[in-house]
């Protein structure tokens, strides 16, 4: 094999992303931009939502928080385009089945070992063969193969078909590289809660129910190509809290006891904007908070039946109010805007028309005597809808006021739905993953990839079923076409399978959109130089300084 050649960008699997983040200035209290004197080393506090079972794993608060410690092989710009990490380069073989990465020499995990090719390999392998992070393995199955040690500054990922999406998808959170060591020689509890990795910070302890608290790894040299300073982190510590309830987190901004705020309710937006110097609003892609409806039991097994509840609410409006005009709302269930190949022909799908929505409920049969709650009957049956959602998780206070308000529209039009609010843990516990337990689910998937349409919409089967198929919408065709855009090696026509993909997936109404996954952040005037990075918002604060 020959060596890899220097350094070139990806091709088009990123672009698309370019808006996906933006950071908004303000004119606020306090000094300007750049103005204040700068505080060497010193403490930010950082008010988070979610604590996660683990500080790595596949879920994205985990990806959130394992980025301040786990370094990724490559890393994804605000153009899309794919830059170093801890590969300096890498060659793609002509038939696309092998990703030669050269790596950065003499970098150390914080454990004092090497990160050469084998802790590469190894976290590949254990990615794929272990129960150590779900994301990772469905976003390389099946396509991945194996991965091969060169010699300590080479390896090479063998794929089995060509999967352009292959390094996009890596620069995600989830594929941070951990020692080897650490991982064959710590037990699972250890590794949990203090994984060990090469990246600018150590997690000195975890307070349960209260904060992360990490250092400031003073020997970090594997910084990315799109850090904004080379070298160790300028602060010495980063307290992480979780802070649940949002009007609490985001008055600790306002009153100072925090420096960073994570998901500001958007009622207090405005106000954010006009206060602090930094405020970043990110476009999530991947899926957005969409309904997965149930086609495989209960009343939506009818296509008619789902199109009529896709007609019979004002899903735009309920949005607009709900989130005060800051989240927009997403007409397209099975890709979020800022997700390349998105096909914003399907952005006003299925637009409000109970008059269209009464129809398409007669044609289906729904015609029998309503109940004394109006809800409509077919042999005796009433036309109920049981929604579960992640309270608190998937779903804020804010995106539950939008479903109450949806309950009493689809009500007008015969609909008797019921809102079951559930802990991500109940969500999470298997309970859910028979088609009897529910009829629709909101909820999002963070991918920088077109890809994710393979994770969420592959079909089920016994041999190898697909539990993120929530939908339990099995279409051969639909696999077939999202497979072959996987693997085209023509960017053209993959765009093209991927929004026929997402076209067939509106058509038939296995999903219903809704809005999309926002993450609103500010910072206090005192922080400098803080960002998120763009494959799935994840906070960075390698590169954060403090002035006063």
């Amino acid at each position: 094999m020959t060596r890899p050649r220097p350094f070139r960008r990806a091709g088009v699997a990123g672009l698309g992303l370019a808006l996906a983040g933006s950071v908004l200035a303000a004119c606020a209290g306090g000094p300007s931009a750049g103005s204040g004197t700068r505080i060497e080393g010193g403490t930010l506090t950082y008010a988070h939502v979610q604590e996660p079972p683990c500080i790595f794993g596949g879920w994205i608060q985990q990806a959130y928080i394992s980025r301040q410690v786990l370094d990724n092989l490559v890393t994804l710009d605000t153009d899309g385009s794919i830059k170093p990490w801890l590969a300096t380069s890498w060659e793609v073989s002509p038939d696309g089945l092998t990703y030669t990465f050269t790596l950065k020499e003499g970098v150390k995990f914080t454990d004092g070992t090497p990160l050469d090719a084998e802790a590469v390999a190894f976290n590949f392998d254990q990615w794929m063969t272990t129960q150590l992070n779900g994301t990772a393995k469905v976003s390389l199955d099946p396509y991945y193969r194996a991965a091969e040690v060169i010699d300590p500054t080479h390896v090479a990922i063998r794929l089995n078909a060509p999967y352009p999406q292959f390094l996009t998808l890596i620069t995600q959170g989830y594929f941070g590289i951990q020692s080897p060591t650490a991982l064959r020689t710590r037990s699972q509890a250890e590794n949990c809660e203090k994984p060990i990795g090469s990246g600018a910070f150590v997690v000195e302890e975890w307070r349960k129910g209260q904060e992360v608290v990490f250092k400031k790894n003073p020997n970090y040299t594997s910084w990315p190509a799109t850090a904004k300073h080379e070298g160790p982190a300028y602060i010495d510590e980063l307290r992480w809290k979780f802070v649940p309830d949002p009007l609490s987190r985001y008055a600790s901004l306002t009153t100072g006891q925090s420096d960073v705020v994570y998901e500001i309710p958007t009622v207090h937006w405005k106000d954010a904007q006009e206060k602090f110097e930094t405020t970043i609003r990110y476009i999530t892609p991947g899926k957005p908070i969409s309904f997965y409806i149930n086609t495989a039991a209960g009343v939506f097994t009818d296509k008619l039946v789902r199109q009529a509840f896709a007609h019979g609410a004002d899903r735009k409006g309920a949005v607009e109010a709900g989130f005060h005009g800051v989240i927009p709302y997403e007409g397209n269930p099975a890709m979020s805007r800022s997700t390349p190949d998105y096909n914003a022909d399907l952005a006003d799908a299925y637009p409000f028309d109970q008059a269209k929505a009464n129809a398409l409920l007669d044609q289906a049969g729904w015609t029998g005597p309503r109940t004394p709650e109006g809800i409509r009957t077919k042999d005796g049956r009433p036309l109920t809808v049981r929604i579960i959602y992640g309270a608190g998780s998937f779903i804020t206070a804010e995106g539950a006021t939008v479903l109450q308000a949806l309950q009493e529209q689809w009500k007008q039009v015969g609909f008797g739905v019921e809102l079951i609010p559930l802990t991500r843990a109940e969500l999470n516990s298997g309970r859910f993953s028979d088609p009897t337990t529910y009829d629709a689910w909101p909820s999002y998937w963070t991918s920088p990839s077109p890809a994710i349409l393979w994770i969420v919409w592959r079909p089920t089967t016994p041999e190898k079923p697909n539990g993120n198929n929530r939908s339990f919408y099995n279409n051969p065709e639909l696999a077939r076409i999202i497979d072959e855009a996987n693997t085209s090696t023509d960017p053209e026509r993959a765009s093209q399978l991927y929004r026929q993909a997402q076209q067939i997936i509106s058509d038939n109404a296995a999903g219903i959109g809704l809005y999309t996954q926002n993450t609103l952040v500010a910072a206090a005037n005192r922080v400098k130089d803080f960002w998120l990075e763009h494959s799935q918002g994840e906070p960075v604060f390698s590169d954060v300084y403090l002035v006063q």
